[in-house]
């Protein structure tokens, strides 16, 4: 019986096939199609066969890549550096070239995509239309990515006292029970009417779950109309609710938990980028 490792090699007997079995690795289609863009680019620069790629090569092309920003530069590189490790790892290639290539540092920006407890709600405040106003206090309230949120189905949502829960298949294909208060379950049901359980909590008026870009809109105009500085992103009040939950003193590993985020020290870096206190504040200015 073949192994794993000996039927990926059997299959991969070529480039594009190598690159198919790879991508096949990610659950995520947005993941799937950003490092497809990505290798894409890189096989049209160098023009040549995988297997023929130096590692002369390989510094050309992160050469190439020098006018854009740090974060655009590392996930181009990152992607290629994927491609390779897992070439090797199956047997296709013999030497890993892109190994030996550095990231760029990455200024941390964290702290400029958190927003304040009052920004949240001028933006609920701006919000037209219930179906509007909920998703994105579920959002802000339960730190549920967009793709999450678009994906919940009322199948996914249960009863628990006053309260309620939601079941939210995440990143990675890992599955998480998330806990709503009372006030935030009732808005979510009120939007519920004669739908099958089967059937998306968030539709648009044709009946079709609302998709990524369609969010985004609703937050731009939201950030419009409270006079809120159009940099924020929908994906920025899941980073309100990390921060905020933090600086309320809901624990470490709850806060976890709940976003799903894959290791504690993710979550803890909020802490470390809107500490309370400073020694700073303890100086003579």
């Amino acid at each position: 019986m073949l192994a794993i490792r000996d039927f990926a090699v059997c299959q991969a007997d070529n480039d594009e096939t190598l690159i198919k079995i790879w991508l096949g690795n990610y659950r995520s289609a947005n993941t799937r199609g950003a490092y497809a863009r990505d290798i894409r680019y890189f096989r049209e620069l160098l023009d040549k066969p995988i297997r023929s790629v130096t590692i002369g090569d390989m510094q050309a092309y992160a050469a190439t890549l020098d006018e854009l920003a740090p974060a655009s530069i590392s996930r181009k590189i990152s992607s290629v550096k994927a491609l390779f490790k897992f070439a090797l790892r199956i047997g296709y290639l013999q030497l890993d070239v892109a190994a030996p290539i550095q990231l760029p540092a990455i200024p941390d920006r964290l702290a400029e995509h958190i927003m304040s407890e009052e920004q949240v709600q001028r933006l609920f405040y701006c919000l037209e239309g219930r179906r509007d106003e909920t998703l994105l206090r579920l959002i802000y309230g339960s730190g549920m990515r967009v793709t999450e949120a678009c994906n919940l189905c009322w199948r996914d949502l249960a009863e628990r006292g006053e309260e309620g829960q939601i079941t939210v298949f995440g990143k990675g294909g890992k599955t998480r029970a998330v806990l709503l208060p009372a006030p935030l379950w009732q808005r979510v049901i009120a939007l519920r009417g004669k739908a099958k359980p089967e059937s998306p909590v968030f539709r648009t008026a044709t009946g079709r779950k609302l998709d990524r870009s369609m969010v985004g809109v609703i937050m731009k105009n939201a950030l419009l109309r409270a006079g809120l500085p159009l940099g924020f992103s929908v994906h920025d009040l899941r980073h309100a609710h990390v921060s905020h939950s933090l600086d309320r003193g809901a624990p470490v590993h709850v806060v976890q938990q709940t976003v799903g985020h894959a290791s504690l020290s993710t979550t803890s870096h909020y802490a470390h980028i809107r500490p309370g206190d400073s020694s700073a504040r303890y100086l003579k200015s």
